[in-house]
């Protein structure tokens, strides 16, 4: 017997408390046969004012993300989703294989992360080498994602960090606000565009965005959804959401 709804897959997902954005994006991607059950990491929604408040985030997800491994897992999920960005970037390459080692070691299951997402999500599209990257953090966070996207091969050619006020607040920020953002980092050298911090809603603007900018823009929480599909042999094409799901 299998899970009458959850039929072909069911993913536990991990998500900080604060995070209003990627649940609903998850399971507007879902298919039909898949199903999303989410464990939070509680996390207080602080000011974030500078560096060091970012670093205190971390250390506030760091304290609780693996009881939210351990809560998840007793659906008994067929593997694991990383519904949170920061902690996957951090330390670069390196430091993310150690994190996903950790991860997978206490849920005893695959974890799918979104930063090998968006990396093997660039991949999609050829050699691409040159990138531009938008992301809610301070620039302690930013640096991290640098290095980690610099040691997978590309060079980070534009950054726009845009310093939300608190983990809570990185929702609030618009659509209109969004395709600022990627207008603003859409150098000419640009080959590509990657926006990181799963809870920016920016799913359906990146969708939007490439259809006019004639190149791939792929929003974390899209590029996580589809590897762990893709990871998990389903390769239903899911329109709506741009190239990604529906051509790769």
């Amino acid at each position: 017997m299998v899970d009458s709804i959850g039929h072909r897959m069911k993913f536990g997902v991990i998500a900080p408390s604060t995070n209003t954005s990627v649940q609903p994006e998850f399971d507007s991607m879902r298919p039909w046969g898949v199903t999303n059950h989410f464990a939070r990491i509680h996390i207080p929604d602080n000011t974030i004012e500078d560096d060091d408040d970012f670093n205190q985030l971390m250390v506030d997800i760091r304290a609780e993300l693996m009881t939210a491994i351990d809560r998840v897992m007793t659906c008994s999920p067929d593997r694991v989703v990383m519904g949170m960005s920061a902690e996957t970037f951090w330390d670069g390459l390196e430091g993310s294989i150690e994190f996903q080692k950790n991860c997978e070691e206490r849920a005893g299951t695959v974890v799918s992360m979104g930063s090998d997402a968006c990396q093997r999500a660039l991949r999609c599209y050829g050699d691409i080498k040159k990138i531009a990257v938008i992301t809610p953090y301070m620039p302690v966070g930013d640096g991290n994602v640098i290095k980690f996207f610099t040691e997978c091969g590309f060079e980070v050619v534009t950054l726009k960090g845009l310093k939300c006020a608190s983990p809570q607040l990185i929702a609030h920020v618009s659509e209109k606000e969004l395709r600022d953002a990627i207008n603003e980092v859409n150098d000419t050298q640009v080959e590509a565009i990657v926006q990181v911090g799963t809870n920016l809603a920016m799913a359906r603007v990146a969708g939007i965005a490439e259809f006019w900018l004639d190149k791939p823009v792929i929003a974390i929480n899209t590029a996580t959804y589809w590897w762990s599909l893709r990871q998990a042999g389903i390769e239903d094409k899911i329109p709506g959401w741009g190239s990604l799901l529906m051509e790769h």
